[in-house]
């Protein structure tokens, strides 16, 4: 299981140290960086999925860094915290305004720190629905994450079945690599998007002779259909 990166931009090593110790008990990979240089080089070699923002570093501020990366198309996503000594009213709303989604005070507590870091990545992950969906002789139970097809119970790894579930909740509708990397991986997170063809391919095989339903549109993405193996013998969707 991938851990989520946290790019912590900071220029006092004692801070930084205390960071990353809490981050790796609580299931994070800390990185850190002392200055916006630093920090840039880190971003461009693999994209963090949250940045912890000093507001006051050496060369950039975290103000002027925080605006650079909200600029960015690559950047502009990935939740920033901004943390910093300043606790008045006009530097948080200077903070919030420079592209942080959040703003922590020193000195901190390590668990509310971590509280905000989850908190701003569950913002930016895609949406999970418990709901029960039909599609044809398809049948996806995000409750008790089976699914089924003419009543044979099929076994999806856990990406694949996230990848079924929305397909199957936007049943008939065509969706590009990007639009699927967001709203099944989460628009935190920066992989190829040819990663999507991989889980696709795997996704056809665990559906065995329901695989064809997912349909490759030549320069458009991919869709799930119920025509190409049920011939319209069901309603298209049916979510309970």
């Amino acid at each position: 299981m991938r851990l989520p990166k946290v790019l912590i931009v900071e220029d006092e090593s004692s801070i930084a140290e205390l960071i990353s110790v809490n981050l790796k008990h609580n299931g994070f990979a800390p990185i850190w960086a002392v200055d916006g240089e630093a920090a840039q080089r880190e971003i461009d070699a693999v994209l963090p999925d949250a940045i912890l923002l000093d507001w006051m570093l050496p060369g950039q501020s975290g103000l002027a860094l925080a605006k650079r990366w909200r600029a960015d198309a690559r950047t502009k996503a990935v939740p920033i915290i901004m943390l910093t000594a300043r606790g008045d009213e006009p530097d948080k709303v200077s903070g919030l305004n420079s592209g942080a989604d959040d703003y922590i005070t020193k000195p901190f507590s390590t668990q509310e720190l971590v509280a905000r870091i989850r908190a701003v990545l569950r913002r930016r992950s895609p949406e999970q629905t418990m709901e029960r969906v039909q599609v044809g002789h398809l049948v996806l139970d995000g409750s008790t994450h089976r699914v089924t097809f003419h009543d044979q119970a099929l076994k999806l790894g856990p990406t694949e079945f996230k990848l079924l579930s929305y397909l199957m909740h936007h049943a008939e509708r065509v969706h590009s690599r990007g639009q699927l990397l967001d709203k099944v991986w989460g628009d935190h997170v920066f992989i190829e998007e040819r990663t999507v063809d991989v889980h696709i391919k795997r996704l056809r095989e665990a559906l065995g002779d329901a695989g064809s339903m997912v349909e490759t549109v030549r320069g458009a993405g991919y869709r799930l259909t119920v025509s190409a193996v049920d011939g319209g013998a069901m309603p298209s969707a049916v979510v309970s």
